[in-house]
């Protein structure tokens, strides 16, 4: 009868003292973000006119830009003149058999031009943190017709905020 209850006795001995061992400590760190305000051009869609005979009537086509910026963060959208020496209001694709001239516009009525000065001819916008996406109505008008050939031109798009 000893010996079990020295056995039990031990068991709770090893199971006390084990408990009485054990300590925590508590610590803390900070977990940070500083979200500055920042803006990117999420996406850029081609103009495409398409195929063409002769340039007797207007050819009207859109594209679409995508913006993103932090949320409250004001922004003006800008289009420069193209890489062919145009200026942002009549603009000129190149092509082996000349140039096209060709419009880019804020609004459905091709009325107003975009270009890239600030408070003229931009677009203004404030960021919501998701991508907002803007139509550039294009227009290539009565002219010219030159020679057969792909026609093209490249379209740098500023963000400024």
């Amino acid at each position: 009868m000893i010996l079990p209850k020295i056995a039990i006795a031990a068991f709770f001995c090893v199971v006390c003292s084990s408990h009485s061992r054990a300590a925590t400590a508590v610590g803390n760190f900070q977990v940070q973000i500083n979200i500055q305000a920042a803006c990117v051009v999420a996406s850029a869609t081609d103009l495409i006119f398409g195929n063409v005979g002769v340039l007797a009537a207007n050819i009207d086509t859109t594209s679409t830009i995508s913006v993103q910026c932090t949320n409250t963060t004001p922004y003006t959208i800008g289009l420069n003149q193209g890489v062919n020496g145009a200026s942002v209001t009549t603009r000129q694709m190149s092509g082996t058999g000349g140039l096209v001239n060709y419009s880019l516009f804020r609004d459905a009525g091709r009325t107003l031009n975009w270009g890239e000065t600030i408070g003229t001819d931009t677009v203004a916008g404030t960021g919501n943190g998701s991508g907002q996406s803007f139509t550039v109505y294009g227009r290539v008008p009565v002219q010219t017709t030159p020679g057969p050939a792909l026609y093209s031109d490249t379209i740098t798009v500023t963000v400024t905020y």
